[in-house]
């Protein structure tokens, strides 16, 4: 068991597994307090070795194992990607290249939608993690042996699930419907944090064009706000304080502190100050650069026994290909292509998932082909219209 706490310790490191084919990374963060992820601790393992890195360890410099991101004939290899690949981005200015992530292609292969690493690791290897110390508070020091053991355990393992995924993949033939699930994963976009973007996290059931207006100045408001003191944005103000104060459109501190939740202090403060100025930003934005409303696509009546039909045909498409159903169409998906066949706007009109059930769904829709039950299974047939 190796913990890496000097720079030229890493360095050691990194040079022995750069060039390698692979190498799996995770990492541990604390987030409750903050905006950005605190980097606690990365493990990597190569072929053969395992290491602990202490990123909060005094003195240490990171840039190594941020070369070892970069090296473009080294796969990084991760579960459930996202806050990992955030935490490097923001650390690093760019995504690391090339990833691989098994949650995904678990997806690919047949695992479920969105499998758990320890569902994951039994499955694929018969082994059992220990999840005792998922708890942990990674900014204390001294880490325990056991602690280490834990977070290295999420690296080794992987190493043999990540053999077996890339192995299957290439049976499978499904290697690229992989590369087309990553592209959001790899997308500089998923991580930029845009203020202007901020309004969209925000659940809001379709306001009227004037309150999403101010909504997102508020938003963008708080977003960079929260950037700017490190801090998670729901201590600068929570969402039904935003729509809340979206609705109402105050003009005064005296009419901003009837927001519930608030306060008198907050709102005849610095705080207060500025959030009357982004309403008063949002009430200025003339009529034509209003956020549209979105239109919900009005669906025909009588639709529901023909979508109830394609879920009965995706789930068994599913089970035969061993696919995520989540992967190919959800309900809403479902609905379009029972509403509009193959003039749905949904991605199961393209690409391997049309090959796979798009094409077959509109067939299924037209009635060029059906669905019967035999020896207990459901089962398509062609050419029930005696063609």
């Amino acid at each position: 068991m190796i913990t890496i706490t000097k720079t030229n310790e890493l360095v050691e490191f990194c040079q022995s597994v750069k060039g390698t084919p692979f190498v799996t990374v995770d990492t541990e963060f604390m987030r409750e307090s903050t905006y950005w992820p605190q980097l606690c601790l990365v493990q990597v393992a190569g072929p053969d070795d395992a290491v602990a890195i202490d990123a909060l360890a005094p003195g240490i410099d990171l840039a190594p194992l941020f070369d070892l991101m970069d090296a473009p004939e080294t796969l990084k290899v991760f579960h459930a990607a996202r806050q990992d690949v955030e935490i490097f981005y923001h650390l690093m200015g760019h995504i690391p290249a090339p990833l691989f992530d098994t949650q995904v292609a678990a997806m690919v292969c047949g695992f479920g939608d969105q499998v758990g690493y320890e569902n994951l690791i039994a499955k694929l290897t018969k082994a059992r993690v220990d999840k005792s110390s998922r708890f942990t508070d990674w900014s204390r020091r001294p880490l325990s042996d056991k602690q280490i053991a834990y977070a290295l355990s999420d690296v080794t393992h992987l190493r043999d699930a990540y053999r077996k995924l890339s192995k299957e993949l290439q049976e499978n033939g499904r290697s690229s419907w992989l590369e087309s699930e990553m592209q959001i994963l790899t997308s500089v976009s998923t991580y930029e944090g845009n203020p202007d973007l901020a309004y969209k996290r925000i659940k809001a059931r379709n306001p009227k064009p004037r309150v999403a207006a101010v909504l997102k100045e508020l938003a963008a408001w708080r977003e960079r706000e929260a950037q700017r003191r490190d801090m998670p944005r729901n201590r600068i103000l929570r969402d039904d304080a935003l729509m809340e104060i979206a609705h109402h459109a105050p003009k005064t501190a005296n009419d901003l502190a009837r927001t519930r939740g608030l306060g008198d202090r907050m709102a005849n403060g610095p705080g207060g100050v500025e959030i009357l100025k982004a309403v008063e930003r949002g009430l200025a934005i003339p009529e034509s650069d209003l956020p549209k409303q979105v239109k919900e696509l009005e669906l025909p009546s009588g639709i529901g026994p023909v979508s109830d039909l394609l879920k009965v045909f995706l789930k068994m498409i599913c089970e035969e290909t061993g696919v995520a159903q989540k992967l190919i169409a959800n309900s809403s998906d479902i609905d379009h292509i029972a509403a509009f066949g193959k003039d749905a706007k949904v991605d199961a009109m393209s690409g391997w998932r049309y090959e796979m059930f798009g094409e077959a769904a509109v067939k299924l829709r037209s009635g060029e082909m059906g669905l019967a039950i035999k020896n207990k299974k459901v089962i398509l047939l062609e050419n029930t219209s005696g063609d």
